[in-house]
């Protein structure tokens, strides 16, 4: 059993990161899809090492620059992975006029004026924020990095029980496209809340209440114009969550 789950943290990491890891020895498809309660650890980990950058960078350079380098400390660990995702399915669902238009669009690895333009604004906006939150306490914009990593790839996993799959089978980046088990969602929930515990109520629960409501987003345009969600558009939600709670924490600091 330990070994097991031991198995799926490695499968995770493995997944969604660039970080080295143990080889696994054996390896079955279906831990990818059961290693989806390990996300937001995994989101913990990429917002740690990434909040360490943004600590030590805000000691020696502007809170913007010091921002711009803990994105970037992020998008190498992960391999741009999250933000792949969020550009594939801004042209997919904006450049493509029926699904099987729009699901070609996003296997496509060429990138488009909607991703290129979502993505400049993504950036744009995580960094703003981010420099906000800097200008007012290092540990505080470290702290909101690690929860906006961590709760972003909860709302993914929420996405992957609640939407069905809306690609090519075949062509499933999580594994089984089959609806994750909820116990799989309560598991990774609870783990993405954990360092909530670090900000304000109100902190917390007006990042949580704007995130979600952006994650909603891009998940509700997938199932509408895809007919459920694909790898891509979890990559969508996440990154969409981490817009909005950091655009959240942004408003309360001005409070």
């Amino acid at each position: 059993m330990i070994r097991r789950e031991l198995n799926l943290m490695i499968c995770a990491v493995q997944f969604l990161t660039r970080i080295p890891t143990p080889q696994l020895k054996q390896f079955d498809p279906a831990w990818i899809q059961a290693s989806a309660r390990y996300y937001p650890l995994v989101g913990m980990l990429v917002g740690t090492l990434s909040a360490g950058v943004l600590w030590g960078a805000s000691q020696l350079a502007t809170p913007l620059v010091a921002a711009l380098l803990a994105i970037a400390a992020s998008m190498a660990l992960t391999g741009c992975f999250h933000e792949d995702g969020l550009a594939d399915t801004a042209d997919g669902i904006g450049g493509g006029s029926s699904r099987e238009r729009r699901l070609e669009i996003m296997k496509d690895s060429r990138l488009g004026t909607y991703g290129a333009s979502v993505l400049f604004l993504n950036l744009l906006i995580r960094a703003a924020c981010l420099a906000a939150l800097i200008s007012v306490s290092p540990a505080l914009a470290a702290i909101a990095m690690i929860c906006a990593q961590s709760f972003g790839r909860s709302a993914a996993v929420m996405a992957m029980a609640v939407m069905p799959y809306g690609g090519n089978p075949g062509m499933a980046k999580e594994g089984n496209p089959d609806r994750t088990a909820p116990y799989n969602v309560i598991i990774a929930v609870l783990i993405g809340l954990a360092p909530f515990a670090l900000l304000t109520p109100v902190m917390a629960g007006a990042g949580l209440g704007l995130g979600l409501l952006a994650a909603a987003i891009p998940a509700f345009l997938a199932w509408k114009h895809l007919g459920g969600r694909t790898g891509d558009v979890l990559g969508a939600v996440e990154q969409s969550f981490e817009i909005g709670f950091l655009l959240a924490l942004g408003a309360v600091i001005r409070l």
